[in-house]
């Protein structure tokens, strides 16, 4: 009787505990379509990739910017909706990678890659939450970074140390929010004049004088092959380009006050290419892969850059940098990414698609910058440069 009895409870107790776990993870599983489009996405990020490491379809932790960009929305996203499962989910990609003495697994300084800093940014509201050394000498090694970066004859950075006397559009944003956080938090603000430098730099070589728009890559020296012989730019206008320099901009000024020297200066450089920009929005409210080249010889509406482009105008008028006509401007560019873009899954998962996996310029294999090499670049649904933009542009429209 007594074996019959504790094999009964034990049996009970199984039968419950599966409910509960069967329920829980079903809760789990289902995506609500009322929840707000920040959440729908991240929640589907998560279900995606259960470890943010996992982000990118990555095998093992590295030390990268995609995950950098989509973990920056999600501390973004707790600050609008505490739920712990999101600082948890971006906290658990740093505690992976940083070490107790402050290095970083996977990351070589020594490359000078300039797209390594801008996962940093994760960093500070770490250290100033658990105040933990490891994360400051963290912030500190890449800082070191920059101290080090090669530079133009006349003081930009250049993307990386394998791409001499070059700078792109990305490493704005990959470099410049950081630097500007780093130096203010740090150092009392002394080096946001060569944050300004930057952007100075790439305004005053890459802008198209006929569009306002900027192209993807300047080679001081003119010597790639991809450079103009005559202004050593690359031949195209590149959304995702596009969309990282405007980004730079709207997050980097968070960093310069009013009336810091270099302040308007930066804000006229964001109403300028913005300006620019609106002129190409299609009607659908996207933009296409190459910019200026509308629906001609495989040219396609692109997830990525929309998705930027709706981040930077959104933020850029609440933060009063741009007229409120560009908040109207970033809506229906979300409007047209969650009516052409969105694919919603059988337990609501949502995917974007028609996001560029990847671009660049030189190389092996060689990547000429021509209009035909940008649009026969493969697609990736779900590209964490789509997926991360979107939460932010989300946040900033409140949906």
């Amino acid at each position: 009787m007594i074996l019959i009895v504790t094999l009964l409870f034990v049996s009970c107790k199984s039968i419950s505990q599966t409910d509960t776990k069967v329920g829980s993870v079903e809760k789990e599983q289902i995506i609500s379509d009322k929840l707000k489009w920040s959440e729908r996405m991240a929640r589907s990020i998560m279900k995606i990739h259960p470890q943010s490491y996992m982000i990118d379809d990555a095998k093992a932790p590295k030390w990268d910017y995609v995950h950098g960009l989509v973990l920056l929305a999600f501390e973004e996203l707790y600050k609008k909706n505490p739920d712990a499962r999101y600082a948890a989910y971006a906290k658990g990609y740093t505690d992976l990678l940083i070490q107790n003495d402050g290095t970083i697994k996977t990351y070589e300084m020594d490359k000078y890659n300039i797209d390594m800093i801008v996962s940093g940014r994760l960093l500070f509201n770490l250290y100033d939450t658990t105040k933990e050394e490891k994360y400051l000498k963290a912030m500190q090694l890449l800082r070191k970074q920059l101290d080090g970066q090669p530079r133009t004859s006349t003081g930009g950075f250049w993307h990386k140390q394998i791409y001499t006397n070059q700078m792109w559009l990305d490493g704005l944003y990959m470099g410049e929010p950081f630097y500007a956080q780093y130096t203010v938090t740090f150092e009392n603000g002394k080096n946001l004049d060569d944050v300004a430098k930057q952007f100075e730099e790439i305004q005053l070589h890459a802008t198209d004088k006929k569009t306002g728009l900027l192209y993807h890559g300047w080679d001081e020296k003119k010597l790639m092959l991809w450079a103009n012989k005559e202004t050593g730019n690359s031949p195209n206008f590149w959304s995702r380009a596009l969309g990282w320099y405007t980004m730079a901009l709207v997050d980097a000024l968070d960093y310069f006050s009013k009336d810091h020297p270099k302040q308007k200066e930066l804000v006229g450089y964001l109403n300028n290419v913005c300006a620019s920009l609106a002129k190409y929005q299609d009607k659908s409210g996207l933009w296409y892969q190459v910019t200026d080249k509308g629906a001609v010889g495989g040219n396609y509406l692109e997830a990525s850059g929309s998705s930027m482009f709706a981040y930077a105008f959104a933020k850029g008028a609440n933060k009063g940098y741009l007229p409120s006509k560009y908040k109207a401007i970033a809506n229906k560019a979300f409007d047209g990414m969650t009516k052409h873009l969105i694919k919603v899954g059988e337990n609501g998962e949502i995917s974007i698609t028609q996001a560029c996996a990847v671009a660049g310029l030189g190389g092996n294999p060689y990547r000429d910058g021509s209009f035909e090499y940008y649009v026969n670049e493969r697609k990736k649904d779900n590209d964490p440069k789509a997926t991360g933009p979107f939460i932010l542009a989300a946040l900033e429209l409140n949906r």
